[in-house]
Order: C-alpha cells, then structure tokens, then sequence
C-alpha cells in the first residue's frame, strides 16, 4: 500500500474513531486527534525525504497505487506524487498537525469540531495526492464541506451568518462551475477514463479540438478560481476567514485554497495549451486585480483578521503571475509560492487565533504593546509579517522573486512584473510594517496588562514548526526547487506560447538539476 494512502487515511481513520467515542471524553478525542494528525506529518515528511530515491512508474509518479473501482467508467482509486504535488501534501499534513494543536480555543462541542477537522485533513491530503478526476474532486468537496458547517457553528463575530452564507454560496458555485469543466473534459477527451495520466497520454496522441479547449479552459479557470479567491471573485475570503476558527482559517487559507491552483497546473495546461495561450494575458490582468487592488483593500483594513485575509487574496495574485508565464522558471516559482503562502497563511491565522483568545479582539487600534507581555507570539508574529513582505530568507522570497524572473521573460508581461513588483514592495509592505507598529509596538492598554505569553514548548511548537518549516525553505530552496522543476518543465513543453522544437523540449525536461536555479 503506499505511503500517500496512509498518509491521507490517518486523519480519515481518526474521525471515524471519534464517532464512536463520548464527547465527556475531552482529553482522549484531543489526544487521538493530535495523534493522527502527527504521524500523518511523519508519513509524510518521509515520503518527501525519500522522494529522490523512490521508483518512478511509466507517467513518472512516485509511491503509486492505483486500485479499479467502476471500471465501466474508468474510475480508479490511483494515487501517486511528483514534483508538483510532493511539496503541498508534505505542506499540507504539517499545517494539519499544527491546526490540531491550535484547537485548544474550541470550548463547545470538541468532538464533532475535531471530527470535522479530521475530514478535512485527510480530504485535502487525498485530492492533491489523487491521479483520478472523479476522487480528486471528490475528496475536495469531502474536505470543503465542513469548512461551511465549522464556519457556521464555532466562528465567532456579528457577521457569522452573512460570512457562512456566502462563502457556501461563492465556493458551491465555483465547485460546480469546475465539475462541469471537467466532466466536459471527460467527455471531450475521448479518452474513456478518469485517470489523469491516461487522459494526458492520450491527448498527446489526439489533442483536444481548439474550440473545445476554447469552451472548457474558462471553466475550469473560474471553476477553480473562484476557490482560489480569484480577483474579482474574491470577496468571500477576507470575511471568511475573518470570522472562522482559527484552525479553519489555516487548514482552509492555507491548504484547501491551494486545490484550484495545484488543479490548473495539473489539469488544464497540459490539456489545453491552446486555450493557455490565448488567455494568458487576461490571467496576467486578473493576477494584478489581486496583488494591487486587494493590497490596496488591505491597506485600509482595521480588523488583524480581515488584513491577513486580504493579504492572503492579494499573494494569490503571484501565484497566477507565474501560471500566466506559460515558462519553466514562471510556473515552478507558483507551486514554490502555494508551499510557501500556506506555512504562512496558517502561520498568521495561527497568531490571530491566540492573540483574539487573550485580548478578545482583533481590533488594530484597541491593540498596542504586546511585544511586552507576549515576547514569544509577537517575535513570531514579526518575522510572519517580514515574510509576508518577501524578504529575503523565507520561502516567500524565493518563490515571488522566481515568478517575476519568469513574467519577465515573457515580453508581453513586462507590464505586470512592473506593477507586481511594486504592489509587493509598497502595497505590501506598508499594510504589513504598519500593523506590526500598531500592534506590537507603543503603549500597552492596561487591560492588557497580564496577558499570558505561549508559556510551554506545547503551545509554542506549531508556531514554531511553521516559522520553521518557512525559514528551511527559505535558505535552502533547492529541496523543492529540484523536485519541482524537472515535472514543471514536462508541463511547460505542451503549453508554452513559444514555439519549440521537441528537441528543445526534451531538453529542457533532462536539464540536469545541478542546471537548474531558481
């Protein structure tokens, strides 16, 4: 059986323990839960640790399993990993592990709120671990479904309601949206199969007609979009995640929002470069709406909760950047970035959630001095904002620096690196740097005076793993950077708006890895 398997199924196997388990039994259900969660993040830290070395199958997928399922429809439980997807699953059971650990907040109903999180877990790790259409989406909406109910029942805020209710009605439409895009696409394929690498094969051989790319790219592209708050579809997200439990907002903002990015690059541009290429500037123009109008949005923002939102919208703008360079360089610096914005987005909300449990705000102007009383939260909250920033030395870096090097070798998109580049290095930094003061700096309110700072390593370890986990892939880049690029490339050579020989194409998915660089 393969590793993803237990990986993905550890969560899943936990929540259906906790079933069966009274809810008087506070400790035991925490205990199990926190349990799975860990060894699924081993699992998982030793599938990418063994990645290198692990046998590569025909479609070049890692650890794979593949059991039929409705074979007259060509439906398959098939699992694999590849440069692509190996950072978000190992991303993905870190930040699960750790929004488990920040679930102490939840005082009401523990039990279904830790089975809810547990399928949500296990979901997520499952869809971006799954080779078959039909559990790639379905193991998605296994895992967005409880974000509503979570959302609904333990958020907290006068607009609870108003945010469940549309952020329901935003993400069911967007799913539904993306389902019709790709049941069009197993029609249209005429491949007689769910199984990703077999559509792919055979699209190869008989590429899709342009005006069927021309029908079902834009649905998957705002299919998909509108999961990733794609600009302007984005509204949902900041109010959200604004009133969400704080282990909601990671999981959610930080790996479940990843899904309809990681489903573009996987699905729809090896399928249908010619539909790609001709919307790449439109994603290009949507990418900007993101980085300077949602920047600008969160410039004005007084709610920590409601900025950290909308800068988590505004980050998806690079991401698009990347996927609308069609290069190599372009899009292994977006799968780079969905790694890296997930450690902080589910850093940030992680340090919201403590920070509203001990103040019982998230109000800007009601907060001020806490690096006094919370040395340990604040330093963290401080280099959570740097990295948000882009600076040098965290994962961020890396992957929005990689990104504008790819838009700019694209002529067409000289513009919008330029625009990019100063959303990032003004807009960003102003929101960033001027929370930061407002917050951790200047008096402290005296209410204020004997807040409690994260007082053992128990409650300091998931800041602490996340901020980690930021910093190694900020120093050392090349641990994903060297997974991710030769599988980059492979998707690159079909959809590239430069014309190339296959000689060329080849070479560049053979690029030796001591060849490549960020």
């Amino acid at each position: 059986m393969s590793i993803l398997t237990y990986i993905a199924g550890w969560p899943l196997l936990a929540a259906l323990l906790l079933v069966f388990i009274s809810g008087k039994n506070r400790v035991i259900i925490r205990a199990i839960a926190v349990l799975a969660t860990f060894i699924s993040m081993v699992l998982a830290i030793k599938m990418f640790c063994q990645f290198a070395a692990a046998p590569v199958d025909a479609d070049g997928y890692r650890f794979v399993q593949q059991i039929p399922w409705v074979e007259s429809l060509g439906i398959s439980y098939h699992v694999g990993v590849d440069g692509l997807n190996v950072g978000l699953i190992l991303m993905g059971a870190i930040v699960a592990f750790a929004a488990t650990l920040c679930s102490w907040e939840i005082q009401k109903r523990e039990k279904e709120f830790y089975i809810l999180l547990l399928v949500m877990s296990g979901g997520i790790l499952g869809a971006f671990a799954s080779l078959d259409l039909f559990f790639f989406y379905f193991l998605h909406e296994l895992a967005l479904v409880p974000t509503f109910i979570m959302i609904g029942v333990w958020g907290r805020g006068e607009k609870k309601n108003y945010a469940t209710f549309q952020i329901t009605l935003y993400l069911s439409i967007g799913a539904l949206i993306a389902l019709i895009g790709l049941i069009a696409l197993y029609l249209q394929s005429g491949a007689d199969t769910f199984d990703i690498p077999k559509i792919i094969a055979y699209a190869k051989a008989k590429p899709l007609a342009t005006n069927v790319q021309n029908f079902i790219f834009p649905l998957l592209l705002f299919g998909f979009g509108i999961l990733v708050s794609l600009w302007p579809f984005h509204s949902w997200a900041p109010l959200g995640y604004g009133v969400a439990p704080a282990p909601t907002a990671m999981l959610h903002a930080g790996v479940l929002k990843k899904f309809g990015i990681y489903g573009l690059i996987r699905i729809a541009l090896p399928l249908m470069p010619v539909a790609a290429q001709s919307w790449m500037q439109i994603i290009a123009w949507l990418a900007i709406g993101n980085i300077l109008y949602v920047g600008w949005v969160a410039m004005r923002q007084k709610d920590l909760n409601l900025l950290i939102g909308n800068s988590s919208v505004a980050h998806m703008g690079f991401i698009f950047l990347g996927i609308a360079s069609l290069n190599l360089i372009g899009i292994s610096g977006a799968v780079m970035i969905m790694v890296a914005h997930g450690f902080l987005a589910a850093l940030t909300f992680a340090l919201s959630g403590y920070i509203y449990q001990k103040t019982n705000t998230l109000e800007i102007s009601e907060l001020g001095g806490l690096c006094r009383r919370l040395p340990f939260i604040g330093t963290v909250l401080l280099m959570a904002a740097m990295a948000g920033c882009g600076l040098p030395g965290f994962a961020n870096f890396v992957g929005e620096a990689t990104v504008f090097f790819g838009a700019w070798a694209q002529p067409s998109l000289h513009w919008a690196v330029v625009l990019a580049v100063w959303g990032a290095l003004v807009i960003g930094a102003v929101y960033m740097t001027r929370a930061i003061r407002n917050i951790l700096h200047g008096p402290l309110p005296e209410k204020f005076a004997t807040l409690p700072d994260a007082s053992n390593l128990w409650r300091k370890l998931p800041y602490a793993l996340l901020l980690v986990s930021l910093l190694i892939f900020g120093f050392v880049p090349k641990l994903l950077t060297e997974k991710i690029n030769p599988d980059a490339a492979k998707i690159v050579a079909v959809s590239s708006p430069v014309v190339k020989t296959s000689a060329v194409a080849l070479a560049e998915i053979h690029t030796p890895k001591s060849e490549i660089r960020n």
